[in-house]
């Protein structure tokens, strides 16, 4: 009498509903070998796909099956023991070379005959036929989600996935959070730790409570779908989220991480008002240097005797400010730039139409730059990674053009609104 296997296995992304539980499959073997009088001297469970070789547990037992620990495996089902040629094709030379005597599976019957082993060889064929064909199947759903602007996977930071809808919707909690991390990354006042730290204790952190990495927050700060658009395969995609950034934010952010990536010259300070001032006694120019890591400026002293002593950059800064506020328009001047503005906003509308006009033309010019390099692509004149770099480019382009007509028009709509109001505000009750 022939020893058994009992082989019990679901994947954990199996999209078949109607495959049993590992617990259910065991069960109905184990009911199916008592009916059946097999005896069964060990039970092997494993949670992983099939579609590819590998799987450590399968791999044991038929192991142990060519040292002779059991005759016969016990499976639910043929597509249980392999969905791919490598395994399929082992089980089978195990049954040639008599290794394996017997098969049973409740759903399906099985003789080592020449018929038997014809009808195996159907059962895995049309197993792995089932999963290269839902393979396909789930990279076209893939690529058609993309076309039409879905992003095709967990929500980033920031956003939620509405299972509803199928769309990315503002996370409450932490889409504001996002935006000011762009925010203050770009004020350049903050390093990716410093930063990590900040937007720590303002309340940004991940879905399941803990505190993002340094190298989460640079993922963040480099990922495009913030501005609008999303990468698949390498290619940019036009999203329909709504962004929660404008194009222009995150590419001052890319320059701000770049500089601070450049490796920095060794004393390199660089002083705000050097270059712009003289000295008021001898008319040098006035230079600066750093002691005690204070910033102070003094007079080059390069043409005659100077009195004037170093003074601290707050201290001259300060100064500076008193005296800009001292500084006002005569009333006459204000009156005539007032006259010369009413003047200048009579034109105005006429050239923001034609601002708005050539945004458009500039969006439609990129629409059929993407197009032409589409046809390209298919007509097989570029490489794939031709068509792609080209492509990000083109198509960031004509997502930071949107956002700049956006903007305007909302401007424009802005203040049409303060007019009215003015307008109004204006007339005789």
């Amino acid at each position: 009498m022939s020893k058994f296997f009992l082989y019990a296995r679901k994947s954990t992304d199996e999209p078949d509903r109607q495959i049993l539980s590992i617990e259910a499959q065991i069960t109905e073997l184990r009911e199916f070998g008592e009916r059946e009088h097999l005896e069964i001297v060990q039970e092997f469970v494993e949670s992983q796909t099939a579609k590819e070789p590998g799987r450590p547990v399968f791999n044991q037992m038929l192991s142990l099956i060519e040292k002779e620990f059991a005759q016969g495996i016990l499976a639910w089902h043929p597509d249980r023991l392999a969905r791919n040629s490598v395994d399929g094709g082992r089980i089978i030379y195990l049954i040639d070379t008599t290794k394996i005597r017997e098969l049973k599976f409740p759903t399906f019957w099985f003789d080592a005959t020449p018929q038997g082993k014809f009808m195996l060889n159907i059962a895995f064929g049309q197993s792995k036929y089932y999963i290269d064909n839902l393979s396909e199947n789930v990279k076209r759903g893939l690529r058609q989600k993309v076309r039409r602007g879905e992003y095709p996977g967990v929500a980033p930071t920031g956003y939620l996935n509405d299972k509803v809808n199928h769309k990315m919707v503002k996370d409450p909690e932490r889409y504001r959070l996002v935006q000011k991390l762009f925010e203050l990354y770009a004020t350049k006042n903050y390093s990716l730790k410093d930063l990590r730290n900040e937007i720590t204790e303002i309340g940004l952190v991940s879905r399941n409570g803990k505190r993002l990495t340094v190298s989460n927050i640079q993922m963040i700060l480099r990922n495009p779908f913030y501005y609008g658009a999303f990468k698949f395969n390498g290619e940019l995609y036009e999203g329909k989220h709504e962004p929660a950034i404008a194009k222009k934010l995150f590419d001052k952010v890319q320059e701000v991480m770049s500089e601070k990536s450049r490796p920095k010259k060794r004393g390199e300070k660089t002083y705000i008002f050097r270059g712009l001032l003289k000295c008021g006694e001898c008319g040098c120019a006035i230079t600066a240097e750093t002691q005690k890591g204070h910033s102070y400026y003094r007079c080059t002293k390069k043409k005659n005797v100077c009195s004037q002593p170093y003074i601290r950059e707050e201290n001259l800064a300060s100064q500076i400010s008193d005296i800009l506020q001292k500084v006002y328009l005569p009333e006459d001047w204000a009156d005539n730039m007032l006259a010369q503005l009413e003047t200048d906003e009579a034109s105005t509308a006429q050239s923001d139409a034609l601002f708005a006009q050539n945004l458009k033309n500039e969006v439609k010019a990129c629409e059929g730059k993407l197009d032409m390099l589409l046809d390209a692509h298919l007509e097989k004149t570029i490489t794939s990674e031709e068509y792609i770099a080209k492509k990000n480019k083109i198509l960031a382009r004509k997502i930071d053009i949107e956002q700049k007509l956006k903007d305007f028009e909302r401007k424009g709509r802005s203040l049409a609104r303060t007019d009215e109001k003015s307008h109004f505000s204006r007339s005789p009750s």
